[in-house]
């Protein structure tokens, strides 16, 4: 209804930000107290010391629709009847509390669309009041179809005298819906031969059903037609089937899930499809067949399809995007088509500045656990009897504690921070930028693009990490040695000197690129696995996410860490020296066996399983509180859907005193155009 009413400058198709605040699916209730100082701030008329709020200004100022000049006041009386239930003109504080009330039940749609047809406020509705309503529509003022049909008898009565109940005119809204499609292809069949012309098949569906017309379904009406007939006319079961297919796409996505057992990015054919109807639901092969034309006609599928064909011709008629609460939100363009160099430049920024915090953060929570696994690694033994200092990682925590404090778990802390910024910056942000690259224009991403998106971003990351390691591991030894000479960042960088900063960098290669090769695309499997039937992802499963991919990931690249290491540390007097990543292999193989290759194993995964889960989790968190749209790809699971009826995929209303179920006001006003087609004028009619 509004978006008809609101197609101009008026764009408030909200996704209910801001209203995290749910049970259960459903919206809070708002306190009396609470809506007492919201109904006091809008009521401007006082009568017999009561105080009221203007129906027709209760629209505009408090709802914040329609509020131009030239906005068409039957609409504003038409909608704020909904509230003003006495049909006085004024509103009370017991109908603005009771319409709160409304808004916060499962079945508010139909509710509102109720009272908006009740104009008498005895709830019940006459054919008088259905045909003064419907009258009002666009849809009947474009195409006036007949309201004395036997169907209408039906309901109301041969005399049409009958009066329909709450729960009848619920079902009478909804067979309306599709009786209407039915006559206007009446109209336009004019010989009554069962067929209309492809280019009548569009005009009705712009017509009577654009509510259901996403922008790729509305762009192939006519090559779906042409695909499916196989001539330029269209047939009535053909209409009917269409227009089914649409109206049921939430049960197709079911349908999908139980077919794929609920991977939403398995191929699935036409027959497994098929076969998977008659287990669940009665979607008839006309409906398929139109399915499958559809997608093929805007993914170019043969003859399969994937879940995120399905969210292409899906009208956004059910759920609302229920966001955590964003500290700030802004909109860098206003679709996908105005993504310039410089917008993506700024994106690869955003990203960069935000991967920064999250490896700080990440690095900082995981740090004590990473200068075990350093000391352990760096232990040998087969060259001085009695060197072994530590027993165990455990052992080696203790007496870190013990000979040097507590701030002993925490050298080389400084410059990790400085240099695990650009570090986990770097691999984070040519990760995602790899991945927009290689993405698919449905939205896919193959097992093969994420390990090349992953690969690339172990390869970016060696430039910063190396440095930053060597540096790193020879403060973190230090304390292992007797010295009176403080051993400082700045002193290992000066004695190393450019190139020795990258001593080791191959064994760096070969650690970084297969660990971040086999922890992004099993991050993203396992996150996948883990988010809700909706795909929203909780803070505890992108935290269980990150922490279980890194298992493999760090595990599995041990022994190029240990070599890295090996050659990174300043062998001491008597110690085996190394040539080079071969040679370093080959040595700690022959002197001290193959286990010495998975020396500290136990705390790279202790240390690098939390660290990423902490950094991917602080990565994602940021970008819902501090959400930029740059018109790219952004983290899935992001988006929590719940059970609010209504449409919306705009912008959030401005208005702060929507509270409680008023929050889902403007949502559910849409509602009633997406699921019942019913759009009313937006401004005057020229007479």
């Amino acid at each position: 209804m509004v978006t008809g009413m609101l197609n101009s400058t008026w764009i408030f198709r909200p996704k209910l930000a801001h209203c995290q605040e749910t049970h259960n699916g459903y919206l809070k209730r708002a306190t009396t107290e609470q809506l007492l100082e919201v109904f006091n701030k809008y009521a401007t008329v006082e009568k017999q010391g009561e105080k009221y709020i203007n129906s027709v200004e209760f629209i505009k100022n408090y709802i914040g629709i329609l509020n131009e000049p030239s906005s068409d006041l039957d609409s504003l009386r038409l909608l704020s009847g909904v509230v003003d239930t006495n049909k006085d003109g004024l509103i009370s504080f017991a109908e603005f509390q009771a319409f709160e009330s409304l808004l916060s039940e499962p079945d508010a749609l139909y509710k509102v669309a109720f009272h908006l047809f009740d104009i008498n406020g005895n709830g019940v509705i006459s054919y008088d009041e259905f045909v003064l309503v419907i009258k009002k529509t666009e849809l009947y003022l474009k195409i006036p179809f007949n309201l004395d049909s036997q169907f209408m008898k039906l309901y109301f009565g041969e005399k049409k005298n009958r009066l329909i109940n709450y729960s009848e005119f619920a079902q009478f809204l909804h067979d309306f819906h599709e009786e209407c499609g039915t006559e206007i292809f009446r109209i336009f069949d004019k010989s009554g031969t069962g067929f209309i012309s492809a280019n009548d098949f569009q005009e009705i569906m712009l017509l009577s059903k654009s509510h259901l017309l996403t922008s790729g379904v509305r762009d192939n009406l006519l090559p779906a037609a042409a695909a499916s007939q196989g001539a330029q006319r269209v047939s009535f079961p053909y209409f009917m089937a269409f227009i089914s297919l649409l109206n049921n796409m939430e049960l197709v996505k079911r349908i999908y899930l139980n077919a794929s057992n609920e991977n939403r990015t398995l191929e699935i054919t036409k027959d497994e499809f098929l076969y998977s109807t008659q287990v669940m639901s009665q979607i008839t092969p006309l409906e398929v067949d139109i399915l499958f034309t559809l997608c093929h006609l805007l993914h170019q599928r043969a003859g399969k399809i994937v879940y995120n064909d399905l969210q292409s011709i899906t009208p956004e008629q059910y759920y609302k995007e229920i966001h955590n609460r964003r500290i700030a939100e802004i909109h860098a363009v206003s679709s996908p088509s105005d993504r310039g160099v410089f917008i993506q430049v700024l994106e690869s920024v955003y990203r960069f500045t935000l991967g920064s915090l999250s490896g700080a953060i990440g690095a900082t929570t995981v740090y004590p656990i990473d200068l075990v696994k350093t000391r352990m690694q760096n232990q040998r033994s087969g060259s001085f009897i009695g060197e072994l200092m530590y027993r165990n990682s455990f052992d080696c925590f203790k007496k870190v504690i013990r000979h040097e404090g507590i701030f002993g778990l925490y050298r080389g802390l400084l410059p990790q921070l400085i240099g695990v910024a650009p570090e986990k910056a770097a691999k984070l942000t040519v990760n995602d930028l790899v991945r927009d690259k290689l993405r698919q224009e449905n939205g896919d991403l193959t097992l093969s693009a994420e390990i090349i998106a992953g690969s690339c971003a172990g390869f970016s990351q060696v430039i910063f990490t190396n440095p930053l390691e060597i540096v790193k591991i020879r403060l973190q030894v230090a304390g292992e040695i007797a010295s009176t000479q403080k051993l400082s960042a700045i002193t290992v960088i000066k004695e190393l000197g450019f190139f020795g900063l990258y001593k080791g960098a191959k064994a760096c290669f070969l650690r970084d690129i297969p660990f971040s090769a086999i922890y992004f695309p099993a991050y993203n499997h396992v996150k996948k696995a883990f988010a809700d039937e909706k795909g929203y992802n909780h803070p505890l499963s992108l935290l269980a996410a990150g922490c279980i991919a890194g298992i493999p990931a760090a595990s599995l690249v041990t022994p190029a860490d240990v070599i890295k290491t090996r050659l990174q540390v300043v062998a001491r007097q008597g110690q085996t020296t190394y040539n080079g990543l071969i040679d370093c292999a080959t040595k700690i193989y022959s002197e001290e066996g193959p286990r010495a290759l998975w020396k500290g194993a136990g705390a790279r995964v202790f240390r690098s399983s939390p660290q990423f889960g902490v950094t991917l989790l602080s990565y994602e968190i940021l970008q819902r509180l501090f959400y930029v749209d740059f018109g790219g790809s952004r983290p899935s699971g992001s988006e929590k859907l719940v059970s609010v009826l209504g449409a919306g995929d705009g912008k959030t209303p401005s208005n702060p005193d929507h509270i409680g179920g008023y929050h889902a006001v403007i949502p559910i006003l849409e509602g009633i155009e997406s699921k019942f087609g019913l759009v009313f004028p937006k401004t005057k009619s020229e007479k």
